[in-house]
């Protein structure tokens, strides 16, 4: 099951509206409509506990298994489903490997480009430990 039959699921078992969940996660309307159409997925695991708080479930359930946090350019967990994660990963993968072998970047800004990836990682993974433990 997705991401967005779950959420949708879980609100019409609730008997609320799109709007209802909305006000009560602290997110637009619009929001909702693209999480539940399926068109994105929460820019943050904040987000997504707020809409487990206003569905009185966990982070977990709404996330499914199959789901990663990764970590933007910001710093800020973003969530993915694991396809498009693996994607878009492969997608990263191959544009560094052309960089790198292209000769397109300077040594040092190689370094400060793997060195940008690797704390992203770390990042990442330091923010799924704070909410892996996190269940209402």
């Amino acid at each position: 099951m997705t991401f967005a039959k779950r959420l949708r699921d879980k609100r019409c078992e609730l008997g609320m509206t799109q709007a209802e969940l909305a006000a009560a996660a602290d997110i637009t309307m619009r929001s909702v409509q693209n999480y539940e159409s399926g068109k994105r997925y929460p820019g943050n695991i904040e987000t997504a506990a707020k809409l487990a708080a206003a569905l009185g479930t966990t982070t977990e359930y709404l996330l499914g298994e199959g789901r990663e946090l990764f970590s933007g350019s910001s710093g800020d967990g973003a969530i993915c489903d694991s396809a498009s994660a693996r994607r878009e990963m492969k997608a990263l993968v191959a544009q560094m490997t052309g960089l790198f072998a292209g000769g397109e970047l300077a040594e040092e800004d190689r370094d400060l480009a793997m060195k940008a990836l690797t704390d992203a990682y770390f990042i990442a993974k330091e923010e799924a430990k704070k909410y892996a433990g996190k269940k209402k």
